[in-house]
């Protein structure tokens, strides 16, 4: 039953894009009966997903696939976002007035879910690889969607290189792990030891693949170009899922060994803090509303990856309970981040819909106007800030109790190590509350600054009704963390090998005291919203009256705090990461025009990779005449010196 499930989840979302092209004609029809087809191997992926977190193993079969807890979670996000995204493309791309443009992007996007899909549930090296790239080149395409912006297009092509490097560093993980394992199967490679020099070859070859898939930093430079160029619905996948399939193989293939030195977890939590640090400061630089989401993908992938580093640390010292804390905390925040960031995106594309930018700077009073979209992209902020009683606090809430009970125990490094995890998501947690004021503020409150803002209209229910099905899941894992323990525990003991009694028993406290908070936390929103329903019935209509405005007698929107200038203070402090401001200060008694604007450059593609490539690029240009002369004997030199490094390289390997 699992298999027939499985398989449901991968071949229906394959298939949708050609019951959108096969019905051309009838575009509305086509269109719904793609969406159609995702959303039912959305359930099928869902159940099949259920099944085996409730405790019933995969079923023996002779087809190269198997699903076990660890792919069964991350599959239940995979089948929910992509549902959820293929329900609002109806209206926000709609197939009748997009035309072979979206026949093309709901090709695309149901082989992306199809290949995700078949890559978690793999049973061995080759068909993990097809999904991979199934999944990689339909990504290209989707992000691809509006080819004709020169901006889109280099977005699609340094996402395209990105991805196949990482796959180049994955066919040496997967030639390695064969040579010392004997076969492509993971069943196989069980048990492989990790201390010896292969298995360091293995994990930093691991480590660049598909760490570059997930966007930690410093590998993070395709991701924020990349999710602002793609449609909305497009975006909240590759944020919500795709990113997680890089996580998914770390994973998997930290699993394959038996005992993993303490040094791997450490990288990883070096690499998840910094990456969550650098994430959340770069966007709160942003302007574009996507491309600081996009930037909030970068931090909570850092916050995954220090929950996994503290997993591996615990098993290399044996510990259960850092063991379990750091992978449940890791496993949650990927559905929890799966289902909140993807609320989030989805509301950027309400917003860029109903008036026609994503510039901070260019919007504002839209909760006027737009008010269920205000409300679910304020559930979502508050979720992604960490604040209870919604999901992001408790898998946070996790990976910090790990950290905090790691202080406690003995091992030198061990401590180290894990006291990064304490002050960096405190951090993280704080310039994300600052930077989601900003967003909200600039972008719902107050009056609009521009003519697009103010004739902002409500999204359709289309779209409204995932976003509302996401902040729904937000609130019930928040209030409910308990109803993963089993599933959670149920990964981690498959994939550290631990008895699944002893990692329950160890994570059961932790779990308890996120319930409690969310429910005090639940508690007094209720009530706070009761007291503020009962005042204003109380005080009935108030008067409306002009307010005294500082010396100002018609004051406009102009005299608002933009989002450049409500996060100068903070992007000021960043002076090491280079940001560049521009200030346009009022002069005279009665200055007519005064601007402030601040920019941060990616340090990795803006610094290092653009100024490389084009030294390459002049570099290259000085050769060409000397490489393309038609010279047989110079052309014979370059062969004979090639052939040369390659045999010595071979002989001193």
């Amino acid at each position: 039953m699992i298999l027939v499930l499985l398989a449901g989840a991968i071949a229906l979302p394959a298939l949708s894009g050609l019951a959108a092209a096969g019905l051309a004609r009838r575009p509305a029809i086509a269109q719904r009966a793609a969406c159609a087809m995702v959303c039912a191997g959305s359930v099928s992926g869902l159940a099949a997903a259920a099944a085996v977190l409730s405790g019933a193993g995969p079923a023996p079969t002779a087809l190269p696939l198997r699903l076990d807890a660890l792919g069964a979670c991350f599959l239940a996000p995979i089948s929910i976002i992509s549902g959820a995204g293929a329900v609002y493309g109806l209206r926000y791309h709609p197939q009748a007035d997009a035309g072979v443009a979206a026949v093309r992007l709901q090709l695309f996007y149901g082989l992306a879910v199809a290949g995700m899909a078949l890559l978690v549930a793999a049973s061995g090296a080759v068909v993990f690889l097809i999904g991979w790239e199934v999944m990689a080149l339909a990504n290209f395409f989707l992000v691809l969607t509006e080819h004709e912006r020169p901006e889109v297009q280099r977005s699609a092509f340094l996402y395209l290189a990105s991805t196949h490097v990482g796959t180049l560093a994955l066919f040496a993980v997967f030639a390695l792990l064969r040579q010392a394992a004997g076969s492509y199967d993971f069943a196989a490679m069980a048990g492989l030891p990790a201390s010896s020099a292969a298995g360091t070859r293995i994990f930093l070859f691991a480590l660049a693949g598909f760490a570059l898939k997930a966007g930690l930093v410093p590998l993070h430079f395709w991701l924020p170009p990349a999710h602002a160029a793609a449609p909305s619905h497009v975006s909240a996948v590759m944020s919500g899922v795709l990113l997680k399939t890089g996580i998914y193989g770390l994973l998997r293939f930290t699993g394959v060994f038996a005992a993993p030195p303490p040094g791997w977890g450490a990288a990883l939590l070096v690499l998840g803090a910094l990456s969550g640090v650098l994430g959340v400061a770069f966007a709160l630089g942003q302007h574009d509303l996507k491309r600081l989401l996009a930037w909030h993908s970068v931090e909570n992938i850092g916050i995954i990856a220090m929950g996994a580093g503290l997993a591996l640390l615990g098993r290399a010292r044996g510990d259960t309970g850092l063991l379990v804390l750091g992978f449940a905390g890791a496993g949650l925040h990927v559905v929890n981040h799966a289902l909140f960031k993807s609320l989030l995106f989805l509301g950027a594309g309400c917003v860029q819909h109903a008036c026609g930018t994503r510039d901070l700077d260019r919007l504002g009073g839209l909760a006027r106007a737009m008010p269920l979209t205000s409300a679910l992209f304020l559930v979502g902020a508050a979720a992604i800030c960490g604040l209870p009683p919604l999901n992001g606090f408790a898998s946070e809430w996790l990976v910090g109790l790990g950290a905090l009970a790691a202080l406690g125990r003995p091992g030198g490094d061990l401590v180290a190590f894990a006291a990064v995890a304490l002050p960096t998501l405190a951090l993280i947690g704080g310039l994300a509350s600052a930077c989601f004021v900003k967003v909200h503020g600039a972008a719902f409150l107050g009056t609009a600054r521009t003519a697009e803002a103010s004739r902002a209209h409500e999204a359709p229910r289309a779209m409204l009704a995932p976003m509302a099905a996401l902040a729904a899941g937000c609130a019930a894992i928040g209030i409910f963390p308990g109803l993963w323990l089993g599933p959670l525990v149920r990964a981690a003991a498959e994939w550290s090998g631990t008895e699944e009694k002893v990692l329950a028993a160890a994570a059961a406290p932790a779990v308890t005291g996120a319930a409690r908070v969310s429910a005090i936390a639940a508690v007094l929103v209720l009530a706070a919203g009761a007291l503020a329903l009962a005042r204003g019935a109380l005080r009935g209509p108030s008067a409306r009256a002009e307010t005294w405005g500082c010396g100002f007698a018609a004051p406009t929107a102009r005299m608002q705090y933009t989002a450049s200038s409500l996060a100068e203070l903070l992007v000021r402090r960043l002076g090491p990461l280079g940001p560049r401001a521009s200030l346009q200060s009022p002069r005279g008694p009665f200055p007519r025009a005064a601007a402030f604007e601040s920019h941060l450059p990616d340090p990795v593609l803006d610094r290092l990779l653009l100024p490389a490539t084009r030294a390459a690029g002049r570099v290259a240009a000085l050769l060409r005449p000397l490489l393309f002369r038609p010279l047989i004997h110079l052309h014979v030199a370059f062969l004979l010196a090639t052939l040369l490094v390659v045999l010595a390289w071979r002989f001193l390997g």
